[in-house]
């Protein structure tokens, strides 16, 4: 089963919560991920796994903790001299996926350009409900939604994360289609 995300403008505090987009809260030790040229990843979004714990009847993700997904999208976002991960299997320093069970201890990774307006896009809420595996648009588990003919290149693969594209966002894909962080079943 796999789990659909909502996407809720809000200027409440969402320290500690799962979102999409702003700052991620991570332990102190943790590091931004970087790609192999230094430059920052974009951090796309944190989840409580507690608050899809009923959603995730197949127990594919720990129950407890959170996970933060990282990507090199900026070229995705509009900003065409950012590198780009491409189109089919991106190079393995161009995402990054990172987990810890205890979240007591937190704190908010900020990353601010040089006139020190923050670097990332505005946090938004997200709420999560049950969808089908195939399911297009953003969702959680579940088989990556593609187009005929790419069901063999997957084969053992689950999408851990997948990435639609946003026009408020100005987040496109291009020839891509969906954006999907993958995971061996």
């Amino acid at each position: 089963m796999a789990i659909k995300i909502n996407f809720i403008p809000t200027t409440e505090d969402l320290a500690g919560k799962s979102h999409w987009w702003g700052f991620p809260d991570m332990p102190e030790a943790f590091e931004w991920p970087c790609n192999n040229d230094g430059d920052l990843l974009t951090f796309v979004c944190q989840i409580r796994l507690e608050e899809i714990a009923g959603l995730d009847t197949e127990c594919w993700l720990p129950h407890k903790g959170m996970i933060w997904f990282f990507a090199e999208l900026d070229y995705f976002l509009g900003d065409s001299d950012a590198p780009c991960g491409g189109s089919g299997e991106w190079d393995s320093t161009a995402f990054k996926v990172l987990y810890c069970e205890d979240c007591s201890e937190l704190c908010t990774h900020e990353y601010c350009w040089e006139d020190a307006k923050p670097a990332v896009l505005t946090a938004e809420k997200i709420s999560f409900e049950a969808t089908t595996d195939e399911d297009f648009g953003f969702k959680l588990l579940g088989m990556p939604a593609m187009t005929e003919g790419y069901e063999d290149e997957n084969e053992g693969m689950m999408s851990l994360l997948q990435l639609d594209e946003e026009e408020r966002w100005g987040l496109r894909f291009f020839d891509c289609g969906t954006v999907n962080f993958m995971h061996s079943s």
